[in-house]
């Protein structure tokens, strides 16, 4: 199937993984990618199961979008990976796949990666409020606010929060061995 594929979309980078297909594509081609896979007779991915990102602070491209698609008919599995500059817009495939909605807004909530023509996009795990995106690799662990509910104000609140932590040492013996004479 992947020689069909990659024949089909003429893309040069398509790998086989644990009979996995993997597609490296452009922003340009995921539309295009994405309609042909679920479109033809002979590749049937009808189920998108997962858009998630990926942060490499130290790559020339940062992200990578990764499309996970599953044909039940053929009981096969596709990858396609979208990598990124910082600030680059990826369309929309909602229209493709209607359940892409949540999951591109989980994408922009956790990276701060934004979909061009989505219909929602807005945080969905973390407050309105909240600054930043904490699955950056650089995400600063101190230094914000704790958001919780208040019973006796029946509101929602905000506290400073401390994360600071003594200098610990751990030791890896198990204690079922001992201690190594």
């Amino acid at each position: 199937m992947d020689q069909y594929i990659q024949k089909k979309l003429k893309c040069k980078h398509i790998q086989t993984d644990n009979s996995t297909i993997i597609i490296y594509a452009a922003i340009s081609d995921i539309e295009k990618y994405l309609l042909f896979l679920r479109d033809d007779t002979q590749c049937r991915f009808e189920l998108l199961i997962d858009i998630f990102g990926v942060d490499y602070p130290n790559k020339d491209k940062r992200f990578e979008i990764i499309y996970n698609l599953l044909s039940v008919v053929f009981n096969a599995r596709i990858h396609i990976k979208l990598p990124l500059n910082e600030g680059e817009i990826v369309p929309s495939v909602t229209k493709i796949f209607s359940t892409a909605s949540w999951f591109e807004r989980e994408v922009f909530d956790m990276y701060g990666i934004e979909f061009s023509g989505h219909p929602d996009l807005r945080r969905i795990l973390t407050d309105y409020g909240f600054v930043g995106h904490p699955l950056l690799k650089d995400f600063p662990l101190t230094g914000y606010e704790e958001v919780k509910y208040d019973e006796k104000k029946k509101k929602v609140v905000y506290n400073p929060i401390d994360l600071s932590q003594d200098f610990r040492v751990f030791d890896s013996l198990s204690p079922w061995e001992g201690k190594k004479k």
